[in-house]
Protein backbone atom coordinates (compact mmCIF):
# COMPACT_ATOMS: atom_id res chain seq x y z
CA UNK A 1 0.00 0.00 0.00
CA UNK A 2 1.00 3.27 -1.37
CA UNK A 3 -0.29 5.00 2.65
CA UNK A 4 0.42 8.32 1.43
CA UNK A 5 -1.66 8.48 -1.85
CA UNK A 6 -4.31 6.81 -0.53
CA UNK A 7 -4.34 9.53 2.42
CA UNK A 8 -4.66 11.66 -0.28
CA UNK A 9 -7.25 10.17 -2.60
CA UNK A 10 -9.80 10.73 0.10
CA UNK A 11 -10.74 8.24 3.00
CA UNK A 12 -13.15 7.31 5.10
CA UNK A 13 -11.78 6.62 8.27
CA UNK A 14 -14.22 6.13 11.29
CA UNK A 15 -12.68 6.79 14.73
CA UNK A 16 -13.76 3.47 16.32
CA UNK A 17 -15.55 3.85 19.57
CA UNK A 18 -14.78 1.05 22.68
CA UNK A 19 -17.85 -0.89 23.64
CA UNK A 20 -18.40 -1.91 26.66
CA UNK A 21 -20.54 -4.54 28.66
CA UNK A 22 -22.86 -3.01 31.64
CA UNK A 23 -20.31 -3.91 34.28
CA UNK A 24 -17.54 -1.63 32.35
CA UNK A 25 -15.59 -4.13 30.54
CA UNK A 26 -14.49 -4.21 27.26
CA UNK A 27 -17.27 -6.49 25.11
CA UNK A 28 -15.48 -7.82 22.82
CA UNK A 29 -18.11 -9.31 20.52
CA UNK A 30 -19.63 -6.18 20.30
CA UNK A 31 -16.48 -4.43 19.55
CA UNK A 32 -15.71 -6.75 16.85
CA UNK A 33 -19.24 -6.35 15.63
CA UNK A 34 -18.02 -2.55 15.25
CA UNK A 35 -15.59 -3.24 13.14
CA UNK A 36 -17.57 -5.22 11.21
CA UNK A 37 -20.17 -2.87 10.54
CA UNK A 38 -17.55 -0.20 9.09
CA UNK A 39 -16.04 -2.97 7.02
CA UNK A 40 -19.02 -3.42 5.25
CA UNK A 41 -20.02 -0.05 5.47
CA UNK A 42 -17.20 0.51 3.16
CA UNK A 43 -14.93 2.50 4.88
CA UNK A 44 -11.67 3.05 3.80
CA UNK A 45 -10.29 1.79 7.29
CA UNK A 46 -10.27 2.81 11.05
CA UNK A 47 -8.72 4.30 13.65
CA UNK A 48 -8.54 2.65 17.27
CA UNK A 49 -7.24 4.23 20.34
CA UNK A 50 -8.57 7.55 19.37
CA UNK A 51 -10.25 10.04 21.53
CA UNK A 52 -13.94 8.19 20.76
CA UNK A 53 -11.80 4.66 21.98
CA UNK A 54 -11.46 6.45 25.17
CA UNK A 55 -8.19 7.56 25.84
CA UNK A 56 -8.57 6.27 29.16
CA UNK A 57 -7.82 2.81 27.75
CA UNK A 58 -4.32 3.91 27.22
CA UNK A 59 -3.65 3.26 30.98
CA UNK A 60 -3.93 -0.42 30.54
CA UNK A 61 -1.67 -1.03 27.48
CA UNK A 62 -2.30 -5.25 27.73
CA UNK A 63 -5.91 -4.36 26.81
CA UNK A 64 -5.30 -1.48 24.59
CA UNK A 65 -3.37 -4.21 22.77
CA UNK A 66 -6.09 -6.88 22.57
CA UNK A 67 -8.30 -3.77 21.57
CA UNK A 68 -5.89 -3.38 18.81
CA UNK A 69 -5.88 -6.72 17.74
CA UNK A 70 -9.21 -7.27 17.58
CA UNK A 71 -9.94 -4.86 15.06
CA UNK A 72 -6.70 -6.01 13.31
CA UNK A 73 -8.05 -9.50 12.59
CA UNK A 74 -11.25 -8.35 11.29
CA UNK A 75 -9.83 -5.67 8.71
CA UNK A 76 -7.47 -8.84 7.66
CA UNK A 77 -10.18 -11.74 7.68
CA UNK A 78 -12.33 -8.76 5.39
CA UNK A 79 -9.43 -8.83 2.50
CA UNK A 80 -8.71 -5.72 0.88
CA UNK A 81 -6.34 -2.82 1.66
CA UNK A 82 -7.81 -0.81 4.62
CA UNK A 83 -5.95 1.87 6.45
CA UNK A 84 -5.35 0.83 10.29
CA UNK A 85 -4.57 3.92 12.54
CA UNK A 86 -3.40 3.42 15.92
CA UNK A 87 -4.23 6.67 18.29
CA UNK A 88 -0.77 7.23 21.15
CA UNK A 89 -0.47 9.31 23.67
CA UNK A 90 1.68 10.04 26.23
CA UNK A 91 4.71 11.45 26.85
CA UNK A 92 7.99 10.36 23.95
CA UNK A 93 8.81 7.30 25.64
CA UNK A 94 4.75 6.21 26.33
CA UNK A 95 4.12 6.98 22.81
CA UNK A 96 6.87 5.67 21.26
CA UNK A 97 6.11 2.30 23.48
CA UNK A 98 2.49 2.06 22.39
CA UNK A 99 3.83 2.81 18.22
CA UNK A 100 6.06 -0.51 18.56
CA UNK A 101 2.97 -2.10 19.96
CA UNK A 102 0.64 -0.63 16.95
CA UNK A 103 3.33 -1.83 14.18
CA UNK A 104 3.59 -5.26 15.68
CA UNK A 105 -0.25 -5.74 14.98
CA UNK A 106 0.13 -4.65 11.78
CA UNK A 107 -1.25 -1.02 11.76
CA UNK A 108 0.00 1.40 8.77
CA UNK A 109 0.20 4.95 10.94
CA UNK A 110 0.14 6.63 14.24
CA UNK A 111 -2.34 9.61 14.95
CA UNK A 112 -0.26 11.67 17.51
CA UNK A 113 -2.85 12.06 19.90
CA UNK A 114 -2.79 15.31 22.14
CA UNK A 115 -4.12 14.48 25.00
CA UNK A 116 -2.32 14.69 28.62
CA UNK A 117 -0.49 16.65 26.74
CA UNK A 118 -1.78 20.54 27.19
CA UNK A 119 1.30 21.60 29.58
CA UNK A 120 3.77 20.22 27.04
CA UNK A 121 6.13 22.83 24.93
CA UNK A 122 5.54 22.52 21.45
CA UNK A 123 9.40 21.74 21.03
CA UNK A 124 8.43 18.74 23.40
CA UNK A 125 5.60 17.65 20.97
CA UNK A 126 7.72 17.68 17.86
CA UNK A 127 10.50 15.89 19.89
CA UNK A 128 7.63 13.05 20.00
CA UNK A 129 6.51 12.97 16.69
CA UNK A 130 9.78 12.66 15.67
CA UNK A 131 10.49 9.56 17.70
CA UNK A 132 7.28 8.36 17.03
CA UNK A 133 7.88 8.70 13.30
CA UNK A 134 10.68 6.27 13.09
CA UNK A 135 8.47 3.84 14.04
CA UNK A 136 5.69 4.17 11.58
CA UNK A 137 3.85 7.41 9.53
CA UNK A 138 2.56 9.93 11.57
CA UNK A 139 -0.59 11.73 11.05
CA UNK A 140 -0.28 15.46 13.02
CA UNK A 141 -3.87 16.47 15.22
CA UNK A 142 -5.29 19.63 16.19
CA UNK A 143 -7.80 18.56 18.87
CA UNK A 144 -9.85 20.70 19.94
CA UNK A 145 -9.71 22.20 23.31
CA UNK A 146 -12.35 21.20 24.92
CA UNK A 147 -11.87 17.40 24.62
CA UNK A 148 -8.21 17.92 25.86
CA UNK A 149 -6.25 19.41 22.77
CA UNK A 150 -4.24 22.90 23.16
CA UNK A 151 -3.51 25.49 20.57
CA UNK A 152 -0.95 25.38 18.42
CA UNK A 153 0.77 28.22 16.52
CA UNK A 154 1.80 28.13 12.39
CA UNK A 155 5.63 27.92 13.45
CA UNK A 156 4.63 24.17 15.06
CA UNK A 157 2.96 23.16 12.25
CA UNK A 158 5.24 23.92 9.70
CA UNK A 159 7.92 22.67 11.85
CA UNK A 160 6.04 18.85 11.97
CA UNK A 161 5.39 19.13 8.11
CA UNK A 162 9.15 19.68 7.69
CA UNK A 163 9.64 15.96 9.33
CA UNK A 164 9.32 13.21 6.20
CA UNK A 165 7.46 10.73 8.53
CA UNK A 166 3.99 12.96 8.44
CA UNK A 167 2.01 11.57 5.98
CA UNK A 168 -1.22 13.46 7.28
CA UNK A 169 -2.49 15.78 9.56
CA UNK A 170 -6.16 15.51 11.29
CA UNK A 171 -7.70 19.04 11.53
CA UNK A 172 -10.48 18.81 14.35
CA UNK A 173 -10.11 22.31 16.24
CA UNK A 174 -13.75 23.10 15.50
CA UNK A 175 -12.21 26.58 14.68
CA UNK A 176 -12.13 27.66 10.82
CA UNK A 177 -9.18 30.03 12.02
CA UNK A 178 -6.98 27.33 13.58
CA UNK A 179 -8.43 24.95 10.99
CA UNK A 180 -6.86 27.74 8.28
CA UNK A 181 -3.58 28.40 10.29
CA UNK A 182 -2.59 24.23 9.36
CA UNK A 183 -3.78 24.30 6.00
CA UNK A 184 -2.72 28.08 4.82
CA UNK A 185 1.15 26.68 6.45
CA UNK A 186 1.02 23.97 4.54
CA UNK A 187 0.09 25.75 1.22
CA UNK A 188 3.69 27.65 1.93
CA UNK A 189 5.89 24.34 2.60
CA UNK A 190 7.84 22.69 -0.02
CA UNK A 191 5.93 18.94 1.28
CA UNK A 192 2.29 20.23 0.58
CA UNK A 193 1.42 18.14 -2.30
CA UNK A 194 2.79 15.10 -0.23
CA UNK A 195 0.74 15.37 3.26
CA UNK A 196 -2.80 14.36 3.49
CA UNK A 197 -5.44 16.70 5.16
CA UNK A 198 -7.84 15.27 6.71
CA UNK A 199 -11.07 16.81 8.53
CA UNK A 200 -11.70 15.95 12.17
CA UNK A 201 -14.27 18.77 12.34
CA UNK A 202 -17.45 17.07 12.89
CA UNK A 203 -19.51 20.42 12.54
CA UNK A 204 -18.24 21.36 9.50
CA UNK A 205 -17.71 17.82 7.68
CA UNK A 206 -19.03 18.84 4.13
CA UNK A 207 -17.78 22.60 4.01
CA UNK A 208 -13.93 20.97 4.90
CA UNK A 209 -14.36 18.32 2.24
CA UNK A 210 -15.48 21.07 -0.42
CA UNK A 211 -13.67 23.99 0.03
CA UNK A 212 -10.57 24.82 -1.47
CA UNK A 213 -7.68 26.62 -0.03
CA UNK A 214 -5.35 28.62 -2.98
CA UNK A 215 -1.65 30.21 -2.59
CA UNK A 216 0.65 31.54 -5.33
CA UNK A 217 3.87 29.97 -4.67
CA UNK A 218 6.50 31.01 -6.63
CA UNK A 219 4.52 32.23 -9.30
CA UNK A 220 2.77 28.94 -9.37
CA UNK A 221 -0.97 28.63 -7.52
CA UNK A 222 -1.10 25.44 -5.02
CA UNK A 223 -4.25 24.01 -4.13
CA UNK A 224 -5.52 21.82 -1.10
CA UNK A 225 -8.80 20.61 0.64
CA UNK A 226 -9.16 17.99 3.11
CA UNK A 227 -10.09 14.79 0.53
CA UNK A 228 -11.37 12.88 3.05
CA UNK A 229 -11.93 12.61 7.26
CA UNK A 230 -10.85 10.90 10.41
CA UNK A 231 -13.80 11.74 12.40
CA UNK A 232 -15.71 10.54 15.28
CA UNK A 233 -19.43 11.12 13.71
CA UNK A 234 -18.08 8.47 10.95
CA UNK A 235 -18.48 6.29 13.78
CA UNK A 236 -22.18 6.13 12.87
CA UNK A 237 -23.48 6.96 9.93
CA UNK A 238 -20.96 5.53 8.26
CA UNK A 239 -22.37 4.05 5.58
CA UNK A 240 -23.63 7.68 4.55
CA UNK A 241 -20.08 8.84 5.06
CA UNK A 242 -18.96 6.89 2.34
CA UNK A 243 -21.77 8.23 -0.19
CA UNK A 244 -21.27 11.67 0.86
CA UNK A 245 -17.72 11.52 0.24
CA UNK A 246 -17.68 10.02 -3.07
CA UNK A 247 -20.38 12.69 -4.00
CA UNK A 248 -18.14 15.44 -2.92
CA UNK A 249 -15.56 13.75 -5.23
CA UNK A 250 -17.62 13.93 -8.26
CA UNK A 251 -18.66 17.52 -7.45
CA UNK A 252 -14.98 18.78 -7.04
CA UNK A 253 -14.42 17.00 -9.91
CA UNK A 254 -17.16 18.86 -12.11
CA UNK A 255 -16.73 22.06 -10.38
CA UNK A 256 -20.38 22.61 -9.17
CA UNK A 257 -21.98 22.08 -5.91
CA UNK A 258 -25.39 20.63 -5.55
CA UNK A 259 -27.71 22.48 -3.29
CA UNK A 260 -28.41 19.21 -2.16
CA UNK A 261 -24.75 18.62 -0.52
CA UNK A 262 -25.13 21.89 1.56
CA UNK A 263 -28.25 21.08 3.12
CA UNK A 264 -27.11 17.70 4.03
CA UNK A 265 -24.06 19.77 5.79
CA UNK A 266 -26.64 21.43 7.93
CA UNK A 267 -28.41 17.61 8.91
CA UNK A 268 -25.04 16.35 9.58
CA UNK A 269 -24.80 19.64 11.88
CA UNK A 270 -27.71 18.90 13.69
CA UNK A 271 -26.73 14.82 13.99
CA UNK A 272 -23.45 16.36 15.44
CA UNK A 273 -25.11 19.01 17.99
CA UNK A 274 -26.92 16.14 19.40
CA UNK A 275 -24.22 13.15 19.07
CA UNK A 276 -21.65 15.36 20.70
CA UNK A 277 -23.52 17.45 22.85
CA UNK A 278 -22.54 20.92 21.85
CA UNK A 279 -25.46 22.22 24.57
CA UNK A 280 -22.81 20.98 27.22
CA UNK A 281 -19.74 22.06 25.86
CA UNK A 282 -19.08 18.55 24.58
CA UNK A 283 -19.45 16.54 27.65
CA UNK A 284 -20.93 14.00 26.10
CA UNK A 285 -19.54 13.69 23.05
CA UNK A 286 -17.79 10.22 23.57
CA UNK A 287 -21.15 8.47 25.62
CA UNK A 288 -23.05 10.84 22.90
CA UNK A 289 -21.73 8.23 19.90
CA UNK A 290 -21.95 5.53 21.82
CA UNK A 291 -25.87 6.52 22.74
CA UNK A 292 -26.95 5.96 18.90
CA UNK A 293 -24.84 2.36 18.78
CA UNK A 294 -26.65 1.45 21.77
CA UNK A 295 -30.08 2.87 20.34
CA UNK A 296 -29.23 0.95 16.95
CA UNK A 297 -28.48 -2.48 19.03
CA UNK A 298 -24.97 -2.71 18.31
CA UNK A 299 -23.35 -2.74 21.89
CA UNK A 300 -24.87 -2.60 25.43
CA UNK A 301 -24.24 0.83 27.02
CA UNK A 302 -23.33 4.19 26.75
CA UNK A 303 -20.57 3.96 29.61
CA UNK A 304 -17.60 5.18 29.43
CA UNK A 305 -14.00 4.08 31.31
CA UNK A 306 -13.82 7.32 32.79
CA UNK A 307 -16.30 10.00 33.92
CA UNK A 308 -18.11 10.85 30.56
CA UNK A 309 -21.80 10.25 31.14
CA UNK A 310 -24.80 11.62 28.49
CA UNK A 311 -25.91 14.65 29.86
CA UNK A 312 -29.55 15.10 30.80
CA UNK A 313 -31.78 14.98 27.76
CA UNK A 314 -29.19 13.92 25.47
CA UNK A 315 -30.19 9.95 24.74
CA UNK A 316 -33.73 12.30 23.40
CA UNK A 317 -31.89 14.61 21.40
CA UNK A 318 -30.20 11.73 19.68
CA UNK A 319 -33.42 9.90 19.28
CA UNK A 320 -35.06 12.54 17.62
CA UNK A 321 -32.26 13.24 15.46
CA UNK A 322 -32.56 9.34 14.19
CA UNK A 323 -35.94 9.96 13.73
CA UNK A 324 -35.43 12.74 11.16
CA UNK A 325 -32.16 11.12 9.67
CA UNK A 326 -32.52 7.87 9.43
CA UNK A 327 -30.61 7.76 6.09
CA UNK A 328 -27.51 9.35 7.47
CA UNK A 329 -27.36 7.19 10.50
CA UNK A 330 -27.44 4.10 8.25
CA UNK A 331 -30.73 3.16 10.42
CA UNK A 332 -32.16 0.56 7.92
CA UNK A 333 -28.67 -1.05 6.98
CA UNK A 334 -27.40 -1.29 10.76
CA UNK A 335 -31.06 -2.86 11.38
CA UNK A 336 -30.54 -5.14 8.27
CA UNK A 337 -26.71 -6.70 9.32
CA UNK A 338 -26.66 -6.08 13.51
CA UNK A 339 -26.92 -9.76 14.10
CA UNK A 340 -24.74 -10.74 11.93
CA UNK A 341 -22.35 -8.72 12.82
CA UNK A 342 -22.77 -9.63 16.32
CA UNK A 343 -22.48 -13.35 15.76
Amino acid sequence: MDLAATLRSGVVLPAHPLALAVDSTVDLRAQRALTRYYLAAGADGVAVGVHTTQFELHHDRGLLGEVWRLTAEEVAAAGGERVLVAGVTGDTREAVAEAELARELGYHAVLLCPWGMAEVSEAALLDRARAVGDVLPTVGFYLQESVGGRRLGREFWNALFDLPSVVAVKVAPFDRYRTGDVVQTLLEHDRWAEVAVLTGNDDTIVHDLLTPYRRQVAGRQREIRATGGLLGQWAVGTRAAVSLVARVKKAAAEAAVPFDLLAEASALVEINAAVFDVANGFAGCVPGVNEVLRQQGLIATAGCLGRDVLSPGQSDLIAGVRTRYPELLDEEFVAEHAARWLS
